[in-house]
């Protein structure tokens, strides 16, 4: 039982320490299973029918299975499975780590065909379904021959006070910031965004190694109050 193996897994110091990450979930239900181990986890039973049973069996009891989960999801090689998959697991999500480490390895070679999913989930009033779609906008395209400007339009003009979507859409545009800076500037240079998402994005870059001295220093100056 993957249950089971979690539990053999279990380092109570790392449960601890992720529980202070994870502030919304409770202690009782995080296992302590470092993120190596359920990688290696992941990659061991990923085509067991015990994995398929197990990607059926929501919502889970432990914040350790939600992330085993999101990992399985990750390794699924078709693209259509991969998406029915992460239909039925995004309204379980319940906090930013489990969230955040699904990273469908198909969608890097189906971007056209994934953008019409990605789209509609950051629509979602759900906290998770959206920051995920944020921040499959972020790791995929970005890039020169996937970028388009609509999709920074589209996550500006996001109107929300939920932290958790405000914390991704200042990471994107940190993000944004490194890879399009020509583009990007003006969002903050016309106060495109919240306050909130505003100065954190700078904060952000600031903290940045791959933004450059000279324009930490002129973001500095378009901090708002």
């Amino acid at each position: 039982m993957i249950q089971d193996e979690l539990f053999a897994l279990q380092d109570t110091e790392y449960a601890a320490f992720q529980s202070k990450l994870t502030p919304n979930i409770p202690r009782e239900s995080i296992i302590g299973v470092r993120v190596p181990q359920l990688r290696k986890l992941a990659k061991r039973i990923g085509k067991s029918k015990e994995s398929q049973e197990f990607l059926l069996a929501l919502p889970h009891a432990y914040y350790d299975e939600n992330m085993l989960h999101s990992l399985l999801i990750s390794e699924i090689e078709e693209f259509d499975e991969c998406i029915r998959a992460l239909d039925v697991f995004l309204p379980f999500v319940d906090n930013w780590a489990v969230c955040d480490i699904i990273s469908p390895k198909i969608f890097k070679k189906n971007r056209e065909k994934a953008i019409v999913n990605i789209l509609s989930w950051i629509k979602s009033n759900h906290t998770y379904i959206c920051r995920f779609g944020i921040g499959m906008i972020m790791q995929l395209y970005l890039e020169d021959e996937y970028f388009k400007k609509s999709y920074l339009d589209i996550i500006a003009e996001i109107k929300t006070e939920d932290y958790y979507i405000n914390m991704m859409r200042a990471w994107l545009f940190q993000v944004a910031l490194v890879k399009k800076w020509e583009i990007t500037i003006k969002y903050i240079e016309n106060n495109s965004l919240d306050i909130f998402t505003h100065n954190k994005t700078i904060s952000k870059s600031c903290e940045s190694y791959r933004i450059d001295k000279e324009k930490k220093e002129y973001l500095k100056t378009l901090r708002r109050k």
